[in-house]
């Protein structure tokens, strides 16, 4: 596996994994995106994304949600989605210590934060093995097959900063 920067031509492979729905459901999209919107959520200049390729595929992404606001700049929310085929085999671990490494390294990040469905428990475990943290619970906050569920904040703070 091969972790590298987003290039243009990787839209059909992102516009692949974002084609399952155990993928959004996860996520805050609705299912059946076509190409345009997956190129247009992860192609953008205040993001940082990085993909993980195997076998000349891209079967994963993580985005760091970089902004421009004067005061936040320190901060970046994350996005990241791999591809159903290879879940469970490091794929997600390996692109978020990379995020990690970036943000921490290069990108003068102090505060990566995330929200992620109280439901998703193999992820919520996945992020506090790499250092985020619950900070707090936004209730019936998003809707998800069918009724509202509650969503985690988590966050993670350089270690130098905490």
């Amino acid at each position: 596996m091969k972790i590298r920067r987003l290039e243009p031509s990787d839209s059909h492979d992102l516009y692949e994994i974002y084609s399952f729905s155990s993928v959004t459901e996860n996520t805050s999209q609705v299912p059946f995106l076509n190409t345009e919107i997956v190129t247009q959520l992860f192609n953008h200049p205040e993001h940082y994304t990085l993909v993980a390729e195997k076998d000349s595929k891209v079967v994963g992404h993580i985005t760091l949600l970089l902004t421009n606001k004067v005061r936040d700049k320190h901060s970046a929310g994350l996005a990241i989605a791999v591809h159903p085929d290879t879940h469970g085999k490091g794929i997600g671990k390996a692109l978020l210590l990379e995020a990690i490494n970036q943000a921490d390294n290069w990108l003068n990040l102090i505060r990566l934060e995330l929200e992620v469905h109280s439901d998703n428990q193999a992820a919520i475990a996945l992020y506090e093995r790499v250092g985020f943290s619950i900070e707090g619970t936004k209730r019936l906050s998003t809707f998800k097959n069918g009724k509202y569920i509650d969503m985690q904040l988590m966050a993670r703070i350089r270690p130098d900063h905490n």
